[in-house]
């Protein structure tokens, strides 16, 4: 579908005259006092991980890929890549490591995901926003730290590595960010 260079956002994906699939990690217009209007984009090649940056007019047409966002269950990750279950009809789909990247760490067995299909290929993934692991590995608290803004580092039961607040014990499951692997409460379970 052609759309104009400035509608572009970021996470859109787009396909170039090359062939190529590429993921828009970020989209700017500039409008000059004097000149043409023009759109940097910043994009990642999905097939090898190359960022490439191009400059469009505003008004120029640019194909968008159309790709489908569908739940998916994580099933298991093996030499291959990782396992997953579609929702609705059981089809499992197979997903190469480098489409996942450092989102990994935080995929739980049957965990639900959104996973971006272009052409029956998983081409991105969305996470949900928050997990819940175990804290199986942390230093004890210093007698006489204050509580604000002291954190001391933990490992997690994915054996990621996050700072956590001083009351924290080894056993302890805590809600994770997955977006940047921040603190975010005691878990309530």
């Amino acid at each position: 579908m052609k759309v104009i260079a400035s509608s572009i956002r970021k996470g859109n994906i787009i396909e170039k005259e090359d062939g190529n699939l590429y993921v828009v990690l970020t989209a700017e217009s500039f409008f000059p006092g004097k000149g043409t209007p023009t759109t940097q984009i910043d994009m990642r090649r999905l097939s090898d991980g190359v960022k490439v940056s191009d400059r469009y007019k505003t008004t120029e047409q640019v194909e968008r890929a159309f790709v489908e966002d569908q739940d998916f269950s994580y099933l298991y990750n093996d030499d291959d890549g990782y396992h997953f279950m579609n929702q609705e009809n059981y089809e499992q789909v197979l997903v190469p490591a480098d489409v996942i990247g450092d989102q990994a760490q935080w995929l739980q067995e049957g965990m639900i995901c959104i996973l971006s299909m272009f052409n029956g290929a998983a081409v991105g993934i969305q996470l949900p926003p928050r997990v819940t692991l175990e804290i199986v590995e942390t230093e004890p608290a210093m007698k006489g730290q204050t509580a604000s803004s002291s954190y001391k580092p933990a490992k997690l039961a994915n054996g990621a590595r996050v700072m956590v607040p001083p009351h924290i014990q080894p056993g302890t499951r805590v809600v994770i960010q997955t977006e940047d692997g921040a603190y975010v409460e005691r878990a309530k379970d």
